[in-house]
């Protein structure tokens, strides 16, 4: 079984976003970048699948500049067995990264894909689902548990919704993405690091997988939320009910 794992390269979930003062962008001076925490889960739950099976070739992959090589080698120094970078400077919207990663999949086949239900970076959720549809194959979103059935032709998903767990099957290919209780992402191993350096790590170039994307949406302006107003403590239900300025009417039977 082949399993396409695809990360992105997000700032640290640690570190503090500064906005640039005219509100074009994200100061990225001084920023630690990292792999998307829910493309690591994705990742993580690949390699369980490959131990489960006892054989198994995950490939990661990403789109971007040479920056990207690092967080592709921290999959690999997870446990992927190769790692593919699309080498591009320009900045992709949802579904222009969605047409990009239809190559990959056409390109290598997998019987699986796994990725983040969202990237943290832009919170768009929609690359999961665009590529389903562009690719004509079934998607499960929001997945905290993965079981594969049916001498893996089939994946049965218990998926996050408001309403609880909703326990769907999916036939093979399909396109999972992942949410946060699927599992605990391993640390990287120094022996993993070492390892990562000596396998495969491909570049292509957009045009050698026929494609010319443009971005459809632009990011006009960034901002950071209002701070919030102070509390204010009150001593009476009544005081409570002035202060959201609630009235409440008693009827006598």
């Amino acid at each position: 079984m082949k399993i396409l794992v695809l990360l992105k390269r997000v700032p640290d979930p640690d570190t503090k976003i500064r906005i640039k003062s005219d509100g074009s962008a994200v100061d990225l001076d001084g920023v630690k970048f990292a792999v998307n925490p829910f493309d690591s889960i994705a990742l993580e739950e690949s390699l369980r699948i490959k131990e489960r099976l006892g054989e198994a070739e995950i490939v990661v992959a990403t789109i971007g500049g040479d920056e990207c090589v690092e967080q592709l080698r921290v999959g690999l120094a997870m446990g992927a067995d190769r790692a593919l970078l699309v080498k591009t400077a320009d900045s992709l919207d949802p579904l222009a990264i969605a047409k990009v990663l239809a190559a990959i999949y056409r390109r290598e086949q997998p019987a699986l894909v796994l990725m983040g239900k969202q990237a943290i970076d832009d919170d768009s959720n929609q690359v999961g689902q665009m590529l389903a549809a562009l690719l004509g194959i079934g998607q499960a979103t929001f997945v905290s548990k993965l079981e594969l059935i049916e001498n893996h032709t089939k994946a049965r998903c218990g998926r996050e919704t408001d309403a609880g767990i909703e326990t769907v099957s999916v036939r093979l290919p399909a396109i999972i993405t992942s949410d946060l209780r699927l599992n605990e992402p391993r640390y990287v191993s120094l022996p993993g690091i070492i390892k990562a350096k000596k396998k495969p790590l491909e570049e292509l170039a957009l045009a050698s997988l026929g494609l010319a994307v443009t971005s459809r949406t632009q990011v006009l302006k960034l901002e950071t939320p209002a701070p919030r107003k102070a509390g204010v403590r009150v001593k009476t239900v009544d005081d409570l009910l002035e202060k959201l300025n609630i009235t409440i009417r008693c009827r006598t039977f």
